[in-house]
């Protein structure tokens, strides 16, 4: 811990502040209904991110299966939030979910992963597909492809689950963080720089790229009960291959490998997209042509691979006052 606190200090401190600028907004009236959905959309879209960073980013591995993985803690939540009453089925929804997803990420990423590139992405997104289908599949459990509606809300307001959200947010962020300064997080940062080197040296990169892949799902997981508690209704329709494709979007506009760009990314696109709400199919021309702005004058992200830290920032202050 004390390392992360070190490291991480700068973007944590900027988190505290923004909960606390969003504790304000939403009790005092400030923030809108509609920029509350505003807010949980951009909240969601920061975990599912941070968790598809860890896989794509810091060990390398091109998956296109989050969205599946998304839709796991979505049923999870779902089914067991309206079976058991009140926060505690809520919880233990998110729970179960993220255990189902750490385990459906172990059984398949143990063969799966030991493919690369190209092929990963295929395999990947062959599993989303195949937990999307297995939903459609189980009618009895998961209502089919009709969905499941009027899922229980056991919170008081929106103010209240905002900063519920805010809170899982928090902590999955603080788990995935710590995780990649951790030794086997370097572990898995030499995979990504060099993976034939990494075994050379006797690291078993299966192991770890398993590991990566199982985080990544639980954050997703998390995501996923999230948005089926806020929003009441979900189908499978919603966990199709766009919705992996929105969240490497996220990934790719902030910076493959910056925790802190993925922060900054999903706020911008989550603003961008709202801003343009009233321009109706025209919004897409101008979100298409913002990602084609950034990919041309910045390939390598908003933020490229570099993280907000207070180090650096003090570095700096003292560089631009010499």
């Amino acid at each position: 811990m004390k390392q992360f606190n070190k490291a991480n200090l700068g973007w944590l401190i900027l988190i505290a502040l923004a909960g606390i600028s969003l504790y304000v907004g939403v009790t005092t009236g400030l923030v809108s209904i509609f920029q509350q959905i505003t807010l949980i959309t951009i909240l969601i879209n920061i975990m599912l991110a941070v968790g598809l960073n860890l896989v794509i980013g810091f060990s390398g591995q091109f998956s296109l299966g989050h969205a599946g993985f998304m839709a796991i803690g979505a049923y999870s939540g779902a089914i067991i939030g309206n079976r058991v009453e009140g926060l505690f089925g809520f919880f233990l929804g998110i729970l179960i979910g993220a255990i189902l997803a750490m385990l459906v990420a172990l059984l398949v990423g143990i063969p799966t992963l030991r493919l690369k590139g190209d092929y990963l992405a295929i395999a990947t997104l062959g599993v989303s597909e195949i937990i999307r289908i297995a939903i459609i599949n189980m009618p009895d459990l998961t209502n089919g492809a009709r969905g499941i509606s009027g899922i229980s809300f056991p919170f008081d307001s929106n103010d209240s689950f905002i900063m519920v959200t805010f809170a899982f947010l928090l902590v999955t962020t603080i788990v995935t963080v710590n995780y990649i300064k951790s030794s086997p997080g370097r572990a898995t940062i030499s995979i990504r720089e060099d993976e034939i080197a990494a075994e050379s040296m006797g690291i078993n990169t299966t192991r770890y790229k398993v590991i990566a892949f199982m985080i990544g799902a639980a954050t997703a997981s998390v995501a996923g009960s999230l948005y089926a508690t806020f929003f009441s209704v979900i189908n499978p329709a919603d966990f199709t291959f766009q919705k992996s494709i929105d969240i490497l979007i996220i990934v790719v506009f902030g910076g493959i490998g910056s925790i802190t760009g993925t922060f900054v990314a999903a706020v911008v696109l989550g603003i961008l997209n709202t801003v343009l709400q009233s321009a109706g199919q025209l919004r897409m021309i101008f979100y298409g042509l913002a990602l084609i702005g950034i990919m041309v004058f910045r390939p390598g992200g908003l933020l490229g691979t570099k993280e907000f830290t207070m180090s650096a920032l003090m570095n700096h202050k003292k560089e631009a006052g010499k």
